[in-house]
């Protein structure tokens, strides 16, 4: 992979994020694990490029995040559209689904992030906030996205390093 600015970016985030969905992958002690994720943006916050991601307290991979400071974003082509679904729907709490994919995992700088990538963001958490309903101005995303109530934490990390096939 090449290593590009992330204002060198051309994809679309909306058909890159709500579309062709996103891998969030992180690292705790010697264990790596990987979601799909088709919620979140892109962005400049405190003079940074950042990302913004969202994660629900029940998804193993939180674990992950939450112990370290770094994780990657892959964003992978439509070719992929079977294994991200099945990133999506079983835990790597129950079995190794990243070896069952099939899919090549690399490091940068330790941080780890799949090869088979159109785009690779390797990041730097700099805020998480859990989401609270009290502040949902809109009563209909209540009612909608959390009837079991299980907020999403709501991540916003630095782009440090943008890479393109």
């Amino acid at each position: 992979m090449k290593s590009i600015s992330p204002e060198e970016l051309t994809r679309n985030p909306f058909q890159m994020i709500g579309k062709d969905w996103l891998l969030l992958t992180a690292k705790k002690g010697d264990k790596v694990n990987t979601m799909t994720a088709s919620w979140g943006g892109v962005g400049i916050m405190w003079g940074k490029p950042v990302a913004f991601i969202f994660i629900r307290p029940t998804r193993y991979t939180k674990e992950f995040v939450d112990a370290g400071n770094k994780l990657s974003i892959s964003v992978l082509d439509d070719s992929h559209r079977k294994t991200l679904s099945y990133f999506g729907t079983v835990s790597g709490r129950n079995e190794d689904k990243i070896a069952k994919s099939g899919l090549k995992l690399e490091e940068n700088d330790g941080v780890p992030y799949f090869a088979d990538a159109d785009i690779a963001f390797i990041c730097e958490k700099l805020y998480s906030q859990p989401m609270d309903a009290k502040y949902m101005t809109a009563g209909w995303i209540d009612e909608k996205w959390y009837p079991s109530k299980d907020y999403h934490t709501m991540y916003v990390v630095e782009i440090e390093k943008a890479m393109i096939k």
